[in-house]
């Protein structure tokens, strides 16, 4: 199977798993349900759940039991990305090619919305029936993603981003902004995907985390590239938004050719980490092609 077929396979998979999980439109209260589901449901990359249900796999964990927390990752990335799209944020008007949530509902119902999308995503940690680890492993799924949410991760990685408009960092100051805002919930993805296998080898478990860290900043170089390079129909979002906040950027501290090996050398990292895994980590290396070679 290709990497875009397994691609496909996985996100038509957990697209199904979110319907389940979703209140239905009609349900009251149906203005909040319609801009939960705007948010979730449709375009998108799915980068997170397949790297869930890739880490599962080189453990040899079924899909079935790795549905909730591919599940529970995107709702709290679509969360992030409702939050992050307010005025009082990025103040975005395009996502995923359409509007985003405060311009096609309003802001209060965006902010209500990401609240209820997080709520969700830990809920569902909770409550699946198909996750068979003992209960102290689900603890520790619903800390892991927990911990990569909060303050010591995405929303800590926002705060740092915000600050940092204007301003001249240095690279070690760029990684640790990108390593909480982008790379801890990819990381959290790939240790979730670990955390279902009943049985977790500690030294395999900490070169997936080490691999999910190389391809979180080569995720965030790439972006900054495609930036730069691409386009707003192909990006689904407005190009060359970063520039115009003037945000730090890596091509803007290492030049774009710099910026390139950067990624290219976080890739070759990531790989290295795969390094003791069979070809049950075939889609794990896939994906860190993928990253370095995406369009959008």
């Amino acid at each position: 199977m290709t990497l875009q077929e397994q691609l496909n396979a996985y996100q038509a998979r957990v697209e199904n798993a979110l319907e389940n999980w979703m209140p239905e439109a009609g349900k009251e209260p149906e203005h909040l349900h319609a801009a939960m589901r705007y948010a979730v449901l449709g375009e998108g990359k799915r980068i997170r759940p397949v790297l869930v249900y890739a880490s599962g796999e080189a453990f040899g964990v079924t899909p079935e039991a790795l549905d909730a927390c591919a599940s529970a990752v995107e709702m709290i990335h679509a969360y992030s990305l409702v939050h992050d799209d307010l005025p009082a944020m990025d103040d975005d008007d395009l996502r995923r090619g359409r509007p985003t949530l405060h311009r096609q509902f309003d802001e209060a119902t965006a902010i209500l919305a990401g609240d209820a999308l997080q709520a969700l995503a830990f809920h569902v940690l909770a409550h699946d029936e198909k996750i068979s680890v003992e209960a102290g492993q689900r603890v520790k799924m619903i800390d892991t993603l927990a911990m990569a949410s909060g303050s010591l991760g995405m929303a800590g990685g926002q705060a740092i981003d915000l600050n940092s408009v204007g301003k001249n960092l240095n690279l070690h100051e760029l990684e640790n902004m990108h390593l909480h805002k982008t790379g801890a919930l990819i990381r959290a993805s790939v240790e979730l995907g670990g955390l279902c296998s009943k049985d977790v080898d500690s030294d395999q478990f900490s070169q997936l985390s080490q691999y999910a860290d190389c391809i979180g900043l080569a995720f965030q170089v790439h972006d900054d590239i495609l930036d730069i390079e691409s386009d707003t129909e192909t990006l689904g979002k407005p190009q060359g938004s970063d520039l115009a906040r003037n945000k730090p950027t890596y091509p803007n501290l290492l030049g774009l050719e710099g910026a390139r090996e950067t990624a290219q050398n976080l890739h070759a990292q990531a790989l290295d980490c795969l390094r003791d895994f069979d070809d049950k980590a075939d889609t794990l290396r896939m994906i860190a092609d993928y990253i370095v070679q995406r369009n959008k």
